[in-house]
């Protein structure tokens, strides 16, 4: 059975430990004699991603007897960057970083080339299933991480109140006029799904290419998105009330303050499943996308070959079909694999959430955009 941790940050600490719990090795053995080899999955999120790991985890060593993962969970707000910072100090000292199998977004992928490679090179050959991947999502990894779950932002609306349902940003911007104090989007600084509509209007002004550039002369190109964003305001919620986080404006939009809102797909999926949303709440994206991405599972090279193989043989397991539906049915995220090898159902299920999303790929960018939004944007 595996063994779960959960690791908090220290007060001021800024590195975790290189001997802090989760360690890696082999050299025991299971109830038929065989030798165990022991292998630490370090993610970080909410409480849905640590329960998510844990059922898998737990089902992958039924199937693999001779392999033990060491789940080190990290809670939203206690420190979850420190994972990384401990594989870059293992890296910098020539040390183990007992990190086997990492959890990471985008920016962790850009973090190893800025490092000189953090991660090792991934393929078919230690992975078969990578095969079965969505080819989108492969974009950026550098071979380097396996998109294993996805999500994004969509619009999310009240089908009873709203007859005029936008099919573009432009709509969607003219319905909100026609429309005040219908729409809300909370403050981009508190959660995705309203950094999400921010990025959207300002780079809606700019060539496509422009979400890929990470060069900062762009900024001088946020104007006019910025003038967009300042036109809404005073048509928002509250004449330009943003609420906190994007639980904040899904309570709005379930009791009826709003009709309209950006939000995370899972969140409105699984909140829709569990009928904390109005049965006449739809989605919909619109075109051009609002912006989202997968969740990448990415592997330091530790030296161990052993280790190694383990830990590409969890990575495929993540990629059968299998887990594949629990992602769907529990995370209520989009599947890592092509829709055609899921059931017909199941992408009926998606279908109106499942239309594509942009990933944005600015870096430091989307910090200083949000720093500008809450300069020149918010009236109270």
């Amino acid at each position: 059975m595996f063994k779960k941790a959960i690791a908090f940050a220290a007060m001021g600490a800024t590195v975790l430990s290189l001997a802090a719990c989760g360690s890696s090795e082999s050299g025991s053995t299971n109830s038929n004699g065989d030798e165990v080899t022991k292998i630490s999955l370090y993610s970080s999120g909410s409480q849905n991603v640590e329960m998510f790991w844990e059922k898998v985890v737990s089902d992958f060593e039924k199937e693999n007897k001779n392999i033990d993962v060491d789940f080190v969970f990290v809670p939203s707000g206690t420190g979850g960057q420190a994972t990384i910072d401990k594989i870059v100090a293992a890296k910098k000292s020539g040390k183990d970083s007992k990190v086997d199998l990492y959890e990471g977004q985008l920016a962790d992928i850009v973090r190893s080339n800025e490092e000189g490679g953090l991660f090792y090179s991934l393929d078919e050959t230690g992975i078969p299933n990578l095969k079965n991947v969505q080819e989108a999502n492969m974009k950026g990894t550098n071979n380097i991480a396996v998109p294993y779950r996805a999500a994004s932002v969509v619009l999310a609306y009240n089908s009873e109140k709203v007859k005029d349902v936008p099919n573009t940003a432009d709509e969607m911007y003219q319905w909100i006029k026609d429309h005040p104090g219908r729409f809300a989007y909370n403050d981009p600084s508190t959660g995705g799904s309203g950094s999400s509509f921010v990025l959207s209007t300002i780079y809606n002004q700019l060539p496509a290419d422009a979400m890929n550039s990470q060069d900062e002369s762009i900024m001088k190109d946020w104007n006019k998105g910025f003038g967009i964003l300042k036109d809404l305001a005073p048509h928002l919620y509250k004449e330009g009330v943003y609420p906190k986080k994007n639980q904040g404006t899904l309570d709005l939009l379930a009791n009826g303050e709003v009709d309209m809102i950006p939000v995370w797909s899972d969140m409105a999926l699984e909140q829709l499943n569990k009928k904390l949303l109005p049965e006449s709440t739809k989605l919909k994206q619109i075109d051009p996308a609002f912006t989202g991405g997968p969740s990448y599972m990415m592997a330091p090279d530790n030296g161990d070959e052993k280790r190694k193989e383990a830990a590409q043989t969890f990575m495929n397991y993540i990629l059968t079909k299998e887990v594949q539906q629990t992602v769907m049915d529990q995370m209520y995220g989009y599947p890592g694999i092509k829709w055609e090898h899921l059931s017909k159902e199941d992408q009926e299920r998606f279908a109106d959430v499942s239309g594509g999303y942009r990933i944005f790929n600015g870096g430091a960018l989307s910090e200083e955009l949000t720093k500008q939004w809450q300069r020149e944007i918010p009236t109270r």
